[in-house]
């Protein structure tokens, strides 16, 4: 059964190498359940999850980045490659989960976590901050390779989530445009972007305009 296998928050911390001088990309497991709402837009709103510390609010957080997601199994396959243990929330992701492909999902699908209603919207690309915190050359390059981003969600109904809700799939749209897809036709493979226009309404704004970019403009 496709579940979260924890939640974690993340508290601001110094952080030299970062374009702000701190950060809250170290997020860590909690017990207790954490209130989910929309932020607020990008720029403004931080969080989905109260209690959670984003710093780059230009780049990160607000209502179509309000929570991030990161399936258990890509970590453990990161472990494999790394060489080291790849804890819950090292990758920054609010929702650790099992069961469930995030790399695959659709743009648009919903999710029923615990209290909430979640809607996926876009891949998550690899910055500075967690390139840095992974302590690892080349990170940047070999996250893309991988193209297992996990995704970002937007927060449809708020609630709580905690460790050990069920995580169901109560919308998924009939096109086949996935965050992996999303993902490699922004950071690896330009050609891919007019794909993306088959997600219709499901393709959020940002990811339109990059479409928009690169189509040819009329005569």
């Amino acid at each position: 059964m496709p579940h979260v296998l924890s939640v974690n928050l993340g508290s601001r911390v110094a952080f030299e190498d970062s374009d702000t001088g701190h950060t809250g990309i170290g997020k860590r497991p909690v017990p207790t359940p954490v209130e989910v709402r929309a932020p607020g837009p990008r720029g403004v709103g931080g969080s989905g999850l109260v209690g959670d510390h984003i710093s780059d609010l230009r780049h990160h957080g607000g209502d179509d980045q309000a929570v991030y997601a990161y399936a258990r199994e890509d970590l453990d396959a990161w472990a494999e490659e790394l060489g080291h243990e790849v804890p819950p929330g090292l990758f920054g992701e609010n929702l650790t989960t099992v069961g469930l492909d995030v790399s695959g999902a659709r743009l648009g699908e919903r999710w029923r976590v615990g209290g909430t209603l979640l809607q996926v919207t876009y891949p998550r690309v690899p910055c500075r901050t967690f390139a840095r915190v992974m302590e690892r050359r080349g990170w940047v390059k070999t996250f893309t390779r991988r193209a297992l981003p996990g995704a970002y969600l937007r927060v449809l109904e708020p609630g709580t989530v905690t460790a050990g809700d069920e995580v169901v799939v109560e919308h998924r749209p009939d096109h086949d445009v996935t965050i992996a897809h999303a993902f490699r036709a922004v950071l690896s493979e330009p050609e891919l972007l007019p794909g993306l226009l088959a997600a219709g309404d499901d393709l959020p704004d940002k990811l339109r305009r990059k479409v928009a970019r690169r189509l040819p403009r009329p005569a």
